[in-house]
């Protein structure tokens, strides 16, 4: 009967015109291939973000909840599935597009630089939280001069106005105010720069052009740090106090002190006065998370060879104001010739060392007091002992050059100390953890009260287990801390496995990377896991909860920042900006436009920010980014065209002033 159907079917089409058989055909067609697709394609969804009753929401300014969607087919045994993602506009309440975007999969190797435009007409954005629409210019490149230019630590007229240099005043933060209070320029590359070697290879060598300075090597070219080659700079892996390389140094630390134990017990490390970071260079390959630091001083490049190479670092300087980092957060503390008088003003530069070093870590010092009996540097040999005494530091070893000290890991020798002893434990009040602009006090940190909150595990467990620090992280959480950390945990794994499966980028190109507003570390924990070959800096910003100290007890490292001001970092430092609920977080402090200025200063040409907000939030910062002549890509998430967050890919594109 179907058949007598089809027939009769047919002999009435073949009578009908040509056209309207045509067009019959046509729909047929269409439809089949609609319900072929409709049965054939399966759907797989990527948690990149959750408001759950469950989630890590109370760490950002709104919850979000955002997917990636990618279609998987039938792939190939032992590979991974195809991924594609489906570009989509920003839509307004019509549903209608009103942005469009550029394919992922563009190449910015293949830019042609010289058509870039740096100063093009001007694009339309909305004032940040309002629905007032404005117009700005797209910015210009600075001058070449500010290539290097830090903002808060280059500002020449605030350092002329101070009343001392004498504790290393200038080196400090001094951020300009007023109508300078941020850049309203791009700034520029070095007229020689080329996209950066990658790791490993670039712990080995980098362009000459990107770091385009011989002070280092006409200085310490002759210590086995630092040479050049060609259009290179070559580091041979040694230092000063290290000149047969710096693993053959930490083979003899290792020996001196087997419980350093590299790797295990040993995880975060801390580089005082760093050179060109071949120590923390090194260890990474041990896995160690090293920072290096060092002042932005007459050989003001080491942090800038040291980022360059792709070692974890940022320009920081013991004088007067605390570090940026919580108590207890170092494993192992370096200083090689680091040129600091530790002994000074009654200890408080080693008190501060005494507060970010954690309970039973251990203080290396490579000096020559150590190993020299000449004019005064037994007097100053002494007086570093009687010191680290008065810190209840244990001398555990001390060989040719180097000494090493213990910190405690309880209390006992605290409460035996004799009254009145200098310096004092610091009053109870007095925060430990607060780091922001806040004045070193010469006081021994409160010892923990709960010894168990100083004891973690070894590494890696410690980077999953609920650290017992989460009890002093302040937040209005409802929900039970260790369950907003697991949760925060299983969803930034989703969020890094789709970005690296599912966003383009090429792994192997990226190696510095930036968590700015960092929550638990869940990101940075997550990278770790997923065995790729980058570090993360966990930022948390000021106005967020301080959980600072449990990213540190992960075996993580970070540090505390205020988004309306500028890093202590130089231009072109990381490869991935990750900001999640960063500008809602921010909206009321201020300005998104200096926000993105700054990430721009920092983002390496060629390197991507990923910005996941709410969509009027996204809206505007499309525009702002576009101002700074990033390519720009916005993808929807689960909550559909009509939900309230969007995904901000960008891409910084190499361009010549």
């Amino acid at each position: 009967m179907a058949l007598a159907a089809v027939k009769i079917l047919r002999d009435e089409l073949m009578q009908r015109p040509m056209f309207l058989r045509a067009l019959v055909l046509l729909a047929l067609s269409c439809a089949c291939f609609y319900i072929g697709k409709k049965w054939a394609t399966t759907y797989e969804e990527l948690i990149v973000y959750s408001s759950s009753s469950s989630s890590p929401s109370s760490l950002q300014a709104e919850p979000h909840v955002a997917l990636v969607t990618y279609h998987e087919g039938s792939p190939s045994q032992g590979r991974p599935p195809h991924v594609t993602i489906s570009p989509t506009g920003i839509l307004q309440n019509d549903g209608s597009i009103i942005s469009k975007e550029f394919p992922m999969d563009e190449e910015v190797g293949n830019e042609d630089s010289s058509s870039f435009n740096i100063s093009s007409p001007a694009v339309t954005h909305r004032d940040w939280g309002t629905h007032q629409v404005k117009k700005i210019a797209k910015f210009k490149a600075c001058p070449l001069s500010m290539k290097e230019y830090i903002p808060c630590l280059d500002n020449v007229d605030a350092i002329k106005k101070l009343p001392s240099f004498q504790k290393g005043e200038k080196w400090e933060r001094h951020c300009p105010e007023g109508d300078d209070a941020y850049m309203k320029c791009l700034v520029p590359p070095p007229a020689g720069y080329q996209y950066p070697i990658r790791w490993p290879k670039s712990r080995d060598e980098v362009w000459y052009g990107n770091v385009p300075h011989m002070r280092l090597v006409e200085d310490k070219g002759g210590q086995n740090w630092i040479a050049i080659k060609k259009n290179k700079f070559i580091f041979p892996g040694g230092g000063t106090q290290f000149a047969h390389g710096a693993d053959q140094y930490l083979d003899e630390m290792e020996r001196m002190v087997p419980d350093i134990a590299f790797g295990r017990r040993t995880r975060v490390a801390l580089d005082i006065g760093c050179g060109v970071a071949s120590w923390g260079a090194y260890l990474m390959s041990r896995n160690v998370i090293p920072l290096s630091i060092a002042p932005k001083d007459v050989h003001e490049n080491q942090i800038q060879f040291a980022l360059e190479r792709g070692v974890p670092a940022m320009v920081a300087v013991l004088a007067t104001r605390r570090l940026l980092y919580p108590s207890q957060a170092f494993d192992i503390i370096h200083c090689s010739r680091c040129r600091i008088e530790w002994t000074r003003d009654g200890g408080v530069l080693l008190a501060e060392v005494d507060r970010i070093l954690r309970s039973g870590g251990y203080f290396a010092w490579a000096a020559q007091p150590v190993y020299k009996h000449e004019g005064n540097l037994p007097e100053e040999w002494q007086a570093m002992l009687n010191l680290t005494d008065r810190l209840c530091w244990t001398l555990v070893a001390k060989e040719h050059y180097i000494a090493i000290w213990q910190k405690p890991s309880d209390n006992t020798c605290y409460k035996d100390r004799p009254p009145g002893s200098e310096p004092p434990i610091c009053d109870a009040s007095d925060d430990p953890n607060d780091v922001w602009y806040v004045p070193m006090s010469g006081c021994i940190a409160p010892p923990l009260l709960d010894k168990d909150q100083g004891n973690i595990s070894e590494w890696p467990a410690r980077l999953h287990i609920p650290p017992k620090r989460l009890s002093i992280v302040r937040t209005d959480a409802k929900e039970a801390k260790p369950e907003a950390f697991i949760a925060e945990e299983r969803y930034m794994k989703e969020i890094v496995r789709s970005y690296q499966r599912g966003l383009g980028l090429k792994l192997p190109d990226i190696r510095n990377v930036m968590d700015m507003n960092a929550g638990y570390g869940g990101f940075a924990a997550a990278v770790v896991d997923s065995e790729a070959n980058w570090w993360v800096l966990n930022v948390v910003p000021i106005n967020a909860p301080n959980t600072l100290p449990v990213i540190y007890d992960r075996g993580l490292i970070g540090v505390a920042h205020d988004w309306c001001e500028s890093l202590d970092t130089y231009p072109r430092t990381y490869d991935l900006l990750h900001a999640s609920g960063l500008f809602s977080l921010e909206n009321r402090s201020c300005d998104a436009t200096r926000i993105v200025l700054e990430m721009d200063r920092i983002l390496r040409p060629g390197g991507s920010a990923l910005i996941r907000d709410a969509i009027d939030v996204i809206q505007e910062i499309e525009a702002i980014a576009s101002a700074v002549q990033w390519k720009t890509h916005i993808l929807q998430t689960d909550s559909g065209p009509y939900g309230k967050d969007r995904l901000l890919s960008c891409k910084k594109i190499l361009w010549r002033a």
